[in-house]
Parts: structure tokens; C-alpha cells; sequence
């Protein structure tokens, strides 16, 4: 067996070990679906694949979401894991920076300060499994999770919130669409991810145009 291989195999085992429990929207399902975009795209990018792939496996290894908004747990927890596997220093650096900016919360406010290839290639990957039908599945999933409303006329989306006020928010899922999920379409790093995110974003469109049908009772 090669021996990245053998290491991307030891990884794959952790992460889907570490998120044997964990919501069903982050769990490894989505992992391997971010891995699999990551890779398709790495095909038309100049990137180090080694680290476009340990970035997609570890880039949600203790979401902050579920860390009390804590941000430094993930990067901590693949810095210790790669670590352990004697990994050049520089790979292991670069994949913690992934981590440590991925998430579309560091967009706000200009929050992300890094950037490579790679990130690009990995973030890409991940928020096109934001979007589209597995989007809108894992967001309703995420809402219910968190015991949100459906949908509520009356509590409009926030379109200029803060980062702190983003991560804290338990607006209805709805309004979700509008604060992130339509607005990923032109967030994208690549020419490969905006062409599936255009098919992906207007899937979205035409489930909201329907949504709002149902809730008024039209034909």
C-alpha cells in the first residue's frame, strides 16, 4: 500500500470513528461527499491533492457549532492527529489552516485571513453540500435539530449580521436560505464549483417557490 494510502485510510477510519454521534447533517456522510467534490475539482485545479484531502476529511472534525461556538477545538484535534502520524510539519500546518478557515462565518466581517489553492478547493467542496437538495435536506435536518421554525412571515431574514450574530441566530430555517445558502452561488473559488453551484442554486430557487406556494394555499 502507498503510503499516503495508508494515510488517508488511518484518517478516514478517526474521523469516522470521532463523528459516530454526531447530527446528521454533519456526520460522515457529509464528509465523504465534501471529500468526493474536493477531488472532482482538484482534477482542473494546481494543488497539492495531499492536502486538499486531509483538509476535506478533518475540515469538520469538531464543528463549532456543536464546541459551545468554540473555534479552536477542530484545528486542535487534527493538529494533534496528524501529529501522531509524523507528517511533514508544513502539510500539517496548511491542512490546520484549512480548518481554521473554512467556515462561511469567516467571510463575514472579512474574517478570513488565509488563503491558498487549497483552501479554495476544499471550501468549495463543503458549501456545495450546503446547497442544492442535500442543502436544503441538511439545513431542515439542522433546524429541527435545533427545535427551530419552519418558516414565519413575520421574523424577516437578517441580511447584514454580524459573526457573532450569525453563529448565535435561531431564525426559522427559511430564513436561512437568504442569510447563507443563496448567497454561496457567488462565494465560490473555482470555475468547476460555480458551474455546479449555478445548477444547484437554482434547484434551491424552484424549492422556495414551491415552499411559498404550499404555505398559501395556492395551486
Amino acid at each position: 500500500m502507498h503510503a499516503s494510502e495508508e494515510l488517508l485510510n488511518k484518517t478516514k477510519a478517526f474521523v469516522k470513528k470521532t463523528l459516530a454521534n454526531a447530527e446528521g447533517g454533519h456526520d460522515w456522510f457529509h464528509i465523504e461527499r465534501v471529500y468526493k467534490n474536493a477531488l472532482l475539482i482538484s482534477k482542473h485545479e494546481k494543488v497539492n491533492v495531499l492536502v486538499v484531502q486531509l483538509g476535506a476529511l478533518l475540515h469538520d472534525i469538531a464543528d463549532s457549532k456543536f464546541n459551545n461556538g468554540d473555534d479552536t477545538v477542530g484545528p486542535k484535534i487534527a493538529r494533534e492527529f496528524l501529529f501522531k502520524l509524523n507528517i511533514d510539519s508544513a502539510i500539517i500546518e496548511h491542512v490546520v489552516k484549512i480548518i481554521e478557515n473554512i467556515s462561511y462565518n469567516k467571510s463575514i466581517e472579512k474574517g478570513q485571513k488565509f488563503k491558498s489553492l487549497e483552501l479554495g478547493v476544499v471550501q468549495d467542496a463543503d458549501r456545495l453540500d450546503a446547497i442544492g437538495a442535500i442543502g436544503i435536506a441538511r439545513c431542515f435536518n439542522y433546524g429541527g435539530f435545533k427545535n427551530r421554525a419552519l418558516y414565519n412571515p413575520e421574523i424577516k431574514p437578517n441580511l447584514n449580521m454580524s459573526k457573532a450574530e450569525y453563529k448565535s441566530s435561531d431564525a426559522p430555517t427559511i430564513n436561512h436560505f437568504y442569510e447563507k445558502l443563496l448567497l454561496l452561488k457567488d462565494k465560490m473559488n473555482t470555475k468547476t464549483g460555480r458551474q455546479i453551484a449555478q445548477n444547484r442554486h437554482d434547484y434551491m430557487l424552484g424549492f422556495l417557490n414551491q415552499f411559498y406556494n404550499e404555505w398559501n394555499a395556492k395551486a
